[in-house]
C-alpha cells in the first residue's frame, strides 16, 4: 500500500459557520442530455430536459429533502452538484467557491468536502474489494495517512462510526447484510471528512425496520459532525423524518420549497398535494376520511415537456392560462415558495 504525506485526523471536522454565507448555493442548474441519430454521421435531434433551472441553498448541518416521481431528475440534481454529472447551464457554489468553471484537478481537491450514498447497497461495493478496503479508498485518493498502521486505525474508527465491528475488515461485500452494506457505503462517505453528503434513496432497498437503523444512523452522525445533506427520495414518510426542508420536483423543476411541517400541514401545489395524498395514515379512521388525489395520465417525456407549467397535463386544477409561460418560484410565505399562478 502507497503510504501518504498530507495526514488528517479521521474524524470529520465541524464546517466554519461563522460568516453566515450558505455551504451549498444552486443557481438555474440544468442538465441536459442530447439525444443523436445517425450510426456513422450523428446528428443532435433533441434533448432531454432531466434538470431544467432549478436552484435552492442549503445551511451547515441542515437537510433537505428532494422528492418526486422517478424520473423527476432527482438523482441527476444531485449528481449535477458533485460535479459527477457535468451541468448544461447554472452554477453551483460550494463553500464559496463555483464548481461548475473549476478544473478536473481543483474539483478532485473539492470532493475531500463533498460525499455520496448511492441507492443500491449491493451494486455500488466492488465486490472483490474487502470492506476495509472499501471504506479507506477514499483515505488513499486524498491522501489523509501517513503509514499502514495510521491507515488501519482510520479505517476501524469510521467502522466503529457506523455500528460495524472493526473485525468485519477483511470481509467482502456479499458477506453483510444489505443493512450493514448501506453502512459500509456512509462510512466510505465520511472517509474524507466532508461538510455535505448526498444521500440517493439510501434506505428505498432495504427492509422497513433497517431503514429506521438506518436513518437513524444517519441522524446521529449529522448532529456529531455538523453534517449537511441532500436526501433524494420518493418516500414521503422517510423524507418527513430527516429533512429541515423539502424541495418537490416534476419534470425536471422544483415545484414548492418549504420547511418540514409548513409542507406537510399546508401543501399549496397541486403535484405536492397528490404526492401527500398517497402516504398511508397510521391511524384508519383518518384514512378512510381522507380525499385521495389521483393523477391523470403519465409523467410526460423529458425529451419533449409541456409548455408551461409542465405539470398542468395532470394538474386538476389547471386552467389555459397554465399552457402559457413558465410559472416562477415565487414565496407565498415564510421561506414557503411556490411555482403555480393558481396559488
Amino acid at each position: 500500500m502507497t503510504t501518504a504525506t498530507n495526514a488528517s485526523t479521521v474524524t470529520p471536522v465541524k464546517a466554519d459557520v461563522t460568516s453566515g454565507q450558505p455551504l451549498l448555493a444552486v443557481e438555474g442548474l440544468k442538465v441536459h442530455f442530447p439525444v443523436n441519430r445517425g450510426f456513422i454521421l450523428q446528428r443532435t435531434v433533441g434533448h432531454v430536459k432531466a434538470v431544467d433551472g432549478i436552484g435552492f441553498s442549503l445551511k451547515h448541518g441542515e437537510t433537505l429533502g428532494l422528492v418526486g416521481e422517478s424520473g423527476s431528475g432527482k438523482t441527476t440534481a444531485g449528481r449535477a452538484i458533485l460535479q459527477l454529472t457535468k451541468p448544461t447551464a447554472g452554477k453551483v457554489t460550494f463553500e464559496g467557491q463555483e464548481l461548475t468553471t473549476m478544473k478536473p484537478d481543483a474539483i478532485r481537491k473539492m470532493r475531500r468536502r463533498m460525499g455520496i450514498v448511492f441507492q443500491d447497497p449491493y451494486g455500488s461495493l466492488n465486490p472483490r474489494m474487502t470492506a476495509g478496503n472499501i471504506v479507506g479508498e477514499p483515505l488513499i485518493v486524498h491522501r489523509l495517512f501517513t503509514s499502514k498502521a495510521e491507515y488501519r486505525e482510520k479505517v476501524a474508527e469510521l467502522l466503529q462510526v457506523v455500528g460495524l465491528s472493526p473485525a468485519m475488515a477483511n470481509r467482502y461485500p456479499h458477506e453483510f447484510s444489505g443493512g450493514q452494506r448501506q453502512r459500509l457505503g456512509v462510512a466510505r462517505a465520511l472517509a474524507a471528512r466532508p461538510s455535505l453528503i448526498v444521500l440517493d434513496e439510501p434506505v428505498s432497498a432495504l427492509d422497513v425496520s433497517i431503514q429506521a437503523q438506518v436513518i437513524n444512523l444517519l441522524q446521529d452522525l449529522q448532529e456529531q459532525f455538523n453534517l449537511a445533506y441532500i436526501f433524494i427520495a420518493h418516500d414521503l414518510s422517510v423524507v418527513r423524518h430527516i429533512s429541515d426542508r423539502v424541495a418537490v420536483m416534476y419534470l425536471g423543476k422544483i415545484v414548492e420549497i418549504a420547511t418540514r411541517d409548513e409542507i406537510y400541514k399546508n401543501p399549496l401545489h397541486p403535484y405536492t398535494k397528490a404526492l401527500l395524498s398517497a402516504v398511508p395514515a397510521p391511524d384508519p379512521v383518518l384514512e378512510r376520511k381522507r380525499e385521495r388525489i389521483v393523477l391523470k395520465g403519465d409523467i410526460p417525456s423529458p425529451l419533449n415537456p409541456p409548455s408551461g407549467c409542465v405539470f398542468h397535463t395532470r394538474c386538476p386544477i389547471a386552467i389555459d392560462d397554465c399552457k402559457g409561460d413558465v410559472p416562477p418560484l415565487r414565496e407565498v410565505g415564510p421561506e414557503h415558495w411556490v411555482a403555480c399562478i393558481r396559488v
